[in-house]
């Protein structure tokens, strides 16, 4: 899979993990996502109070575990006491990478501003074997992957399609694009592998769905039960 060549096989990706089966981001979930040999898991990285970087998708610990208050305001030791369900713990990005390595790949979803030096030092001091993908909302913290990392894989997110997705893309040096299922059309999809981006689309959990998503020849799928891709 490369920059110029979009593949012809559709990537089967976990989202947070394989979360369909397992509690999200969790240790745990990854396992059902290698089992299911997927690609790519998509996990969501985060700061805790103290600096260390820990899988986590929202701001706050509520939904997700047995405690309250913002992750950023927790320190890790605080954070190793909380229920994420079944017993599992909010890991850090160090076990999963452990975990993670010469099983399966990964795309690191930088969920706030500032995480992109300590993650890319995080995976490279790992010495983790596999494929990775930098993807973000925040457009800028690719800018800096691609600083550090001039051959990198990234992926600019997007909830909302710019009126040339592809230009944004570019402008960011970016490998991937991630859009969401209600904005993928064949257009949409010709225009960015003429630009020789992979487009990924996310979270497609209906058959039908991930039918169309085949039909439309997008790269990867990103699905909370990836073995229905």
């Amino acid at each position: 899979m490369t920059k110029e060549s979009p593949t012809s096989t559709i990537l089967r990706i976990g989202h947070r993990g394989a979360c369909g089966y397992r509690p999200e981001n969790t240790l745990a979930s990854i396992e059902p996502a290698i089992n299911l040999r997927c690609h790519f898991t998509e996990i969501d990285v985060r700061r805790t109070a103290d600096g260390m970087l820990v899988l986590l998708h929202d701001e706050r610990v509520d939904r997700t575990t047995d405690g309250q208050g913002s992750i950023a305001e927790l320190a890790l030791e605080d954070t190793r006491k909380l229920d994420a369900e079944s017993n599992q713990k909010v890991p850090t990005l160090e076990e999963t990478l452990a975990i993670a390595s010469g099983r399966i790949g990964l795309i690191l979803e930088l969920k706030v501003p500032g995480l992109t030096y300590d993650a890319c030092a995080t995976v490279r001091g790992s010495g983790f074997n596999g494929s990775v993908i930098y993807a973000s909302f925040l457009h800028e913290e690719l800018q800096h992957v691609r600083r550090i990392d001039p051959k990198a894989q990234t992926m600019a997110l997007f909830k909302r399609l710019p009126d040339d997705p592809g230009a944004t893309a570019i402008s960011l040096q970016a490998t991937h694009v991630g859009v969401r299922i209600d904005t993928v059309t064949k257009p949409l999809v010709h225009r960015l592998h003429d630009a020789r981006l992979l487009v990924f689309v996310y979270t497609i959990d209906k058959p039908a769905a991930i039918k169309r998503m085949k039909m439309l020849g997008v790269d990867g799928i990103i699905s909370d039960f990836p073995d229905l891709i």
